[in-house]
């Protein structure tokens, strides 16, 4: 679960490297995030000559946490750590490329540019 003020690596090549989120977009008062909502974060590192730079104001969709997902099935999926891709306004990536693995549930939340790009789904 992410909640304001976790850092998260960031799983693609838009040019951020760690994020750190500051505001969990959705349902009401809900103060936490799980796999495929959207956060609004702060990039904390950057690589150099990017379009993204550090201290800019992002959005971005969590891909894996370390909290585990727990499926109808029975089947549980944890990851090592707490991952997401920066979007923009349409929620399409800004990267090119996705690294690491993401999970079938984002299909179902029209994330399908994400997945397209991911070269391992779970």
């Amino acid at each position: 679960m992410i909640q304001s003020q976790t850092y998260l690596n960031v799983a693609d090549n838009s040019g951020a490297r760690k994020l750190m989120c500051i505001r969990v977009l959705g349902a009401g008062n809900r103060n936490t995030a799980n796999i495929g909502d959207i956060i609004i974060a702060i990039i904390k590192e950057a690589a150099p000559n990017m379009p993204l730079e550090e201290s800019e104001v992002v959005r971005a969709v969590v891909i894996r946490t370390c909290k585990e997902l727990k499926r109808s099935d029975g089947m549980i999926i944890r990851s090592d750590d707490n991952a997401a891709v920066v979007i923009d306004q349409k929620g399409n990536p800004r990267g090119t490329r996705v690294f690491g693995s993401v999970t079938e549930e984002l299909r179902e939340l029209n994330f399908t540019k994400i997945i397209s790009l991911a070269p391992e789904v779970l």
